[in-house]
């Protein structure tokens, strides 16, 4: 039988953390046309090969979460991605859920799809070499009135099925309960959300069953909201959502992951260094590291653009931010 808490417990290899290499087809779209990257597949492989392949990743990484097109995809090195990542050591895993859409009950809110004919995704999955699972539910701020209670209950009920249905078949369940930034929120606001949400999503888990300690929490950080203005001090952030986490999640999971949630580079290495130093002064039960996507890739896609002979420069920065996100980890 597998051992998913032991699986669970690997990710959080000290110093290192996870690369979130998991965007859709519309979003990596989206993402490299920012860079000037003509869209379609093979670009899509390029884009995933130029962090998968760079030499030393290993040292820094201890999975990568791929998007489900990527497990049967070969690098450069004509391995596919899950045995190349294997190969060195980095767990691979896959995002499972199938994107959102508005909820019928409160529009101006998202529910994430997905748990239609998902056992038999995750036994395919799992022949593909993943080991571990995401699913995503995603929560906007709106003054008081969002995110609502039954938005709230509706994605922690989708997270808790995904959760069980992802242990039954062997593979660790990441639950990703998103409170996203844009807004003109405050941190104290994005506290009390990530709190009542954690609080719900945890409630609704042991409602089926889901055993804690084989979970890992992907959060977000208390951040004022993009369009507030305000520039939180990573202290602030640190204490902010240390005492949301240690309000709301319970002791036995396996372990905390960051997002990073549209920060950038800087921003997402300097709050992370700070929430390692408060949780460490408090001290929190669980282990913490990141789950970057942008923040890891942003300054390789600005230099990479899609040509080859840049490639070597964009593994380059690549490596550099990873030293230093391993760094706050420590």
């Amino acid at each position: 039988m597998t051992d998913l808490v032991a699986i669970a417990r690997s990710l959080f290899a000290e110093g290192k953390g996870l690369l979130a290499a998991d965007e859709s087809v519309h979003t990596a779209t989206t993402r490299l046309a920012e860079y000037g990257v003509p869209a379609g597949a093979e670009m899509r492989r390029q884009y995933r090969d130029l962090f998968i392949g760079a030499d030393d990743i290993g040292m820094y990484l201890s999975g990568v979460i791929l998007f489900s097109e990527s497990l049967i995809e070969k690098g450069n090195d004509k391995k596919l991605f899950p045995k190349s990542l294997a190969s060195r050591g980095i767990a691979p895993g896959v995002k499972v859920d199938l994107g959102t859409e508005p909820f019928p009950e409160s529009p101006n809110e998202l529910i994430t799809n997905g748990l239609i004919g998902l056992p038999e995704r995750l036994v395919e999955y799992k022949k593909q070499g993943a080991i571990f699972t995401k699913w995503r539910a995603v929560f906007r701020i709106d003054g008081d009135t969002l995110p609502s209670s039954q938005a709230i209950h509706e994605n922690a009920k989708r997270l808790a099925s995904y959760a069980k249905e992802a242990q039954t078949a062997g593979l660790v369940p990441i639950i990703e309960p998103e409170v996203l930034m844009e807004g003109t929120h405050s941190r104290t606001r994005a506290r009390t959300v990530i709190e009542e949400t954690l609080n719900t999503v945890f409630s609704v888990l042991e409602e089926h069953s889901v055993d804690r300690a084989g979970i890992i929490l992907k959060t977000s950080m208390a951040l004022s909201g993009s369009g507030s203005r305000k520039k939180d001090t990573p202290e602030e952030v640190a204490d902010d959502t240390i005492s949301a986490l240690m309000k709301s999640v319970p002791r036995q999971i396996a372990g905390i992951v960051f997002l990073s949630g549209g920060q950038t580079p800087n921003q997402a290495t300097e709050n992370l260094a700070a929430l390692i130093s408060r949780a460490k002064e408090v001290n929190a039960p669980w282990p913490i590291t990141f789950s970057y996507a942008r923040a890891l890739q942003e300054e390789a896609l600005a230099l990479w653009k899609g040509k080859e002979e840049n490639v070597p420069a964009a593994r380059e920065a690549f490596l550099s931010r990873l030293v230093k996100v391993s760094t706050a980890v420590m």
